[in-house]
């Protein structure tokens, strides 16, 4: 655990910083060894760690399966969900200002959680995905109440083309009255991915104005693709 958070803190958070600015997602390469990997996808089998099963195809959000983690969480995420947010609350913090949101975000994640737990989200949202070939997910945001992060992480468990092929990270952008500009990543297994819940700010000749974005999974055309999802604040349901 130590070297997971070593990797945090030596993360070089000012580029990272720029680069969510600018794109609204950012990777961070491996943070996760290959072996910690694997440990975390042998879970998915554990039922004693998760509150709730997903089968998605039952709701038309896509063909796959994924499960929320019931607290406690497992030591390793529980240590990056609280190691990462306090470098991500301060992009947070700029998004919201820059477009006049009267919303700012602890430092602290337990003071953020907090929050949510004064409005009724006092449920677990850390969850474990698992495609299948043929599997995807549809565009979405994940939301859960009224309090809410605006940036979200995922890591990649699985490694593309060896474990699965197809199955690419898919973000939309929506930009006022233009068509809507789609985006495909690729990150390693290992490596962090993240990137905006809902939307960003981009700069225009009159000040600021919000890009929505959803997020997806392409269809996975052979293998089987895992994904750990870290999302920071909790759910009412």
């Amino acid at each position: 655990m130590k070297d997971i958070i070593h990797k945090i803190k030596n993360t070089d958070w000012q580029h990272l910083t720029e680069t969510m600015h600018e794109n609204g997602y950012a990777i961070v390469s491996n943070l996760l060894s290959d072996e910690e990997c694997e440990i975390l996808k042998s879970d998915y089998d554990h039922s004693s760690l998760y509150r709730k099963t997903v089968v998605m195809a039952r709701h038309r959000f896509g063909l796959g399966e994924y499960k929320y983690f019931d607290y406690p969480l497992p030591e390793i995420i529980q240590i990056i969900r609280t190691s990462i947010y306090p470098y991500l609350a301060p992009i947070a913090n700029s998004w919201f200002k820059a477009l006049h949101i009267d919303t700012q975000f602890p430092l602290d994640h337990q003071k953020f959680l907090q929050q949510c737990h004064t409005n009724g989200q006092q449920k677990a949202t850390a969850l474990i995905l698992k495609y299948k070939e043929g599997g995807f997910n549809t565009l979405h945001q994940d939301l859960y109440g009224e309090v809410y992060f605006p940036i979200q992480i995922v890591l990649m468990l699985s490694e593309p083309d060896k474990d699965f092929t197809g199955g690419e990270f898919v973000l939309t952008q929506q930009i006022p009255r233009a068509q809507s500009k789609a985006i495909v990543l690729k990150p390693k297994k290992g490596d962090v991915l993240i990137f905006t819940t809902q939307f960003k700010p981009e700069k225009g000749t009159k000040g600021y104005y919000r890009v929505n974005m959803k997020h997806g999974i392409s269809e996975v055309r052979e293998g089987n693709r895992y994904a750990l999802g870290i999302i920071f604040h909790d759910a009412s349901n």
